[in-house]
């Protein structure tokens, strides 16, 4: 009588493990498929793990340094043949997303039942003639090298209750101002001397960027409400206006402690666009001169709506939490209000705000 073969030497023992075999590797293929793949890690547990992260705005870069890190521009300095490290990496347009965009203000109701430029007129002005919240120190005396040569009272408050003084006496504090050709920049160079980084935007200037001692640029680029649009060939001749928005994404700031303003009635729309794009809460202070003496620029509608505009205008800084510390009225000027002399009003206005959230 023939033996047995042994169960495991039989084709049918045989054939049930390739199939075993052949089914879990068919289990593995599928889930190695489908795993999700690994999530970039955030930039601190990079940092974490040892990669070298971007340096510090306005840091030089020295050559045993990783090569992954990111180079400083460079901008000409007042000296010929001289070169200073920049005072602001250039990045890409849209490098950093901003909440969604709002299109128009929140009108306020008019002063009266009917629309009416008196009862308008009346409640504008009392508004910017009234301080809001009270600033002990509101002058530049113990600034260093501050001078009383400025033309304008540019109120800053220096309390120490708000951040400004605080960020003086640390050496980082930053201002940018706006102007047209004025030549009035002693408020500029007093901040720049009290250790403050100072760029003045003046589409004016002569070079593309000027560097003057260690804190103040010159930057040839005027601040808009709107950036040019390369495909229209009007634009084209304004390539060097930009919104403040741009600006500060361009340069790599976050934060501004003082925007002073003087763009010869351009400055309704420019904080209109500040408002909308949320762009005022970057901002530590205010000190902006406006103009009444007419509408300003693309602001339309009749004298009783053009005043209901600027007063809502304000209102919605007053929502952002800012709130006017100092106001002057500056009689030099003309005293006109709309091109008619009337409501004792001048047509030129200084006034400050300081954002009570600001840190």
């Amino acid at each position: 009588m023939p033996k047995e073969r042994p169960l495991w030497r039989g084709p049918a023992f045989r054939l049930c493990l390739l199939s075993a075999a052949l089914f879990l590797c068919l289990q593995l293929g599928m889930r190695r498929s489908w795993c999700p793949e690994e999530k970039p890690r955030a930039p601190a547990a990079a940092a974490a793990a040892g990669r070298a992260l971007p340096p510090a705005l306005g840091t030089e870069q020295h050559p045993g340094a990783a090569a992954g890190r990111r180079r400083v521009t460079y901008v000409r300095s007042g000296r010929r043949g001289s070169a200073a490290p920049g005072c602001c990496p250039l990045r890409p347009p849209g490098g950093r997303r901003r909440k969604t965009v709002r299109w128009h203000i929140e009108l306020q109701p008019w002063a009266s039942p009917t629309p009416s430029l008196n009862y308008e007129a009346l409640r504008f002005l009392k508004y910017i003639s009234t301080s809001q919240i009270s600033c002990e120190h509101v002058n530049l005396n113990s600034l260093r090298g501050y001078s009383e040569t400025a033309k304008k009272p540019w109120s800053i408050c220096l309390d120490e209750r708000f951040s400004l003084i605080h960020r003086i006496r640390s050496k980082q504090c930053r201002l940018y101002s706006l102007g047209l050709g004025n030549d009035d920049n002693q408020f500029e160079i007093s901040m720049a001397n009290s250790g403050c980084e100072v760029h003045r935007f003046d589409p004016s200037i002569k070079s593309a960027h000027i560097q003057e001692g260690r804190h103040l640029w010159y930057h040839r680029l005027s601040i808009d409400w709107r950036d040019p649009n390369p495909a229209i060939a009007a634009h084209k001749l304004h390539s060097n206006t930009k919104k403040l928005g741009t600006i500060l994404n361009e340069f790599g700031h976050q934060k501004i402690d003082v925007l002073k303003a003087d763009v010869e009635s351009a400055e309704w729309k420019i904080l209109e666009n500040l408002i909308l794009e949320d762009v005022v809460e970057q901002i530590g202070q205010l000190v902006f001169e406006v103009h009444i003496h007419w509408p300003g620029f693309e602001v339309s509608g009749n004298d009783s709506a053009v005043v209901r505009y600027w007063y809502s205008l304000l209102r919605e800084l007053e929502l952002k939490d800012f709130r006017l510390f100092h106001t002057y009225k500056d009689l030099s000027k003309p005293q006109m209000f709309l091109k008619k002399e009337a409501f004792n009003a001048s047509s030129c206005y200084t006034l400050s705000w300081v954002n009570t959230r600001w840190k």
